[in-house]
């Protein structure tokens, strides 16, 4: 299933930024994504056991 076709197929996950959404790729990976109106917008892609949640909250104190 692609992203592109079906992009509100994601977790959100507006605690760690408002607008974000999560989702598996190929049980290795994780998406990080903001729905745009245009389309999507790729915050980050998460390999293993990368702490998605802590990078994605320290960008946001940036």
């Amino acid at each position: 299933m692609k992203l592109e076709t079906f992009p509100a197929r994601g977790v959100a996950r507006d605690d760690l930024l408002p607008g974000l959404q999560v989702t598996h790729f190929r049980k290795r990976a994780i998406i990080a994504y903001m729905l745009e109106p245009e389309g999507v917008s790729i915050v980050g892609v998460f390999y293993g056991g990368q702490d998605y949640e802590a990078a994605l909250a320290s960008d946001d104190d940036e």
